[in-house]
């Protein structure tokens, strides 16, 4: 190609795109994070599907309703970081689930929005619950009491240690140093 001919593009104008794949790359059959990802994701469209199907309510419908069964009179907040979804999908929850009669909003103190189940909210958690329960009779099956322990600790334990981990800084990022007490 001489200097005077316009570069040659590929693939929607890009002539840098990689076509093969790179040499390190994740197994996923085999890469223990995506496997979890794909357990939780499957349970949760399966009950999901279940509710919306049988309810009219979805998942983190559920899980606010069943947070408030065992913690009447927490607030929104504390439903969120109990179940660990965005505030907003809480507020989103609480929204449905108040239209619907099955919880109501209570005036509590220093203007704070105590949650709680309603007789009908009560009853929609024990119609759901065995929904989602079958979910766990599914990964549990074939396991004794003390494997179905074992693997809860485990679980736990691998939470915590999530939770704790710092992340790996970016390839090229500067250090920083704290100028506190400097």
């Amino acid at each position: 190609m001489s200097h005077s001919d316009p570069p040659r593009r590929h693939h929607n104008g890009f002539d840098d795109l990689v076509t093969e794949p790179l040499d390190e790359i994740i197994d996923p059959e085999n890469f223990t994070p995506r496997l979890l990802a794909l357990l939780s994701n499957a349970l949760v469209w399966r009950e999901s599907h279940e509710l919306r199907r049988r309810f009219g309510l979805g998942t983190n419908d559920w899980r606010v309703i069943s947070a408030l069964a065992m913690w009447p009179g927490a607030s929104a907040s504390e439903v969120s970081e109990f179940i660990a979804v965005n505030k907003a999908v809480v507020s989103k929850s609480v929204t449905v689930l108040a239209a619907r009669h099955l919880i109501v909003l209570a005036d509590g103190p220093r203007g704070s929005r105590p949650l709680y189940l309603t007789a009908a909210g009560a009853q929609m958690h024990d119609d759901m619950l065995p929904i989602s329960m079958s979910g766990q009779e599914i990964i549990l099956a074939g396991m004794t009491a003390q494997q179905t322990a074992d693997m809860n600790a485990w679980l736990r334990e691998m939470i915590e240690k999530v939770r704790d981990a710092a992340l790996p800084e970016p390839v090229g990022a500067a250090t920083t140093t704290s100028s506190v007490g400097v």
